[in-house]
């Protein structure tokens, strides 16, 4: 693999100056940069972290490193008590929601289609669909009361290409966020929402290092053009792109690869 410093934002300092953001899974990984990215660029940022403080120990992101721009907040999204009272807490910071960007969501790893059981599958669509819409339906109202509001959602590489073996649920629960993003899309254009979806090839986070051996990865970072895996970095400024009216204001229903030319079409 190849050593990959992250570049500068090209982003002004103030883009999001005043503007209200929500980042679900901003905890660690691709959240993590997104959150640090919002926060550096003006937004008062609210952060869901994670299931509780208790899992906290692999954060890279630290919510309290500037009180008044950022707030923490710890629920299990893969519970719709969980997302209430996530969805109750940002009521109660923002009189209105301008970015939410619905990222949390893993794999709970790699089971085969002989092993499948309904427990998996419900887990993981419960936190990786499910949650998605759940949380975005709670918060609609204080979106619609934005001048400009954008949904970002993550999905995956793995929604087009299926994964690879033992990820077929993950895979068809970031399909379904593919598809959700398009339609939600078309639905939310009258209020001026604009929603799309960021969908990360391979990143170097500890995701793929608890499901991925070191040899896949090797082989994968090879096997991409640009010959190295992508870092959160890499995904955070397209988050910034699609929040922003100003930058993307006539954009919507999209997905945007993101993946050193792993897939493309």
């Amino acid at each position: 693999m190849k050593d990959t410093e992250p570049t500068e934002s090209p982003f002004s300092k103030r883009l999001f100056s005043g503007l209200n953001v929500v980042v679900t899974g901003a905890g660690r990984g691709i959240g993590a940069a997104i959150a640090e990215e919002f926060v550096s660029h003006g937004a008062n940022l609210f952060a869901h972290m994670g299931v509780s403080e208790n899992s906290a120990n692999a954060h890279t992101f630290s919510a309290d490193k500037n009180s008044q721009a950022c707030t923490a907040a710890y629920a299990d999204l893969s519970t719709d008590q969980g997302i209430a009272e996530l969805a109750t807490e940002i009521s109660a910071k923002f009189s209105k929601v301008d970015i939410l960007v619905n990222n949390a969501g893993t794999m709970f790893g790699r089971v085969l289609a002989d092993d499948m059981s309904g427990a998996h599958y419900d887990k993981v669509m419960d936190l990786n669909a499910r949650s998605v819409v759940v949380l975005t339906t709670a918060l609609l109202p204080l979106l619609k009361k934005s001048a400009n509001g954008s949904i970002i959602n993550t999905t995956s590489i793995s929604a087009t290409t299926g994964g690879s073996p033992g990820s077929s649920i993950y895979s068809a629960s970031k399909a379904f966020v593919s598809t959700y993003t398009r339609s939600l899309a078309r639905e939310l254009a009258p209020h001026n929402i604009r929603v799309n979806a960021l969908s990360p090839g391979t990143i170097d986070t500890d995701f793929h290092t608890r499901y991925s051996s070191k040899e896949k990865l090797e082989a994968t970072a090879r096997a991409i053009p640009l010959g190295r895996l992508g870092i959160p970095q890499d995904c955070a400024p397209a988050c910034l792109f699609f929040a922003s009216h100003k930058l993307s204001g006539y954009i919507t229903g999209q997905i945007l690869e993101i993946n050193g030319g792993q897939l493309m079409g």
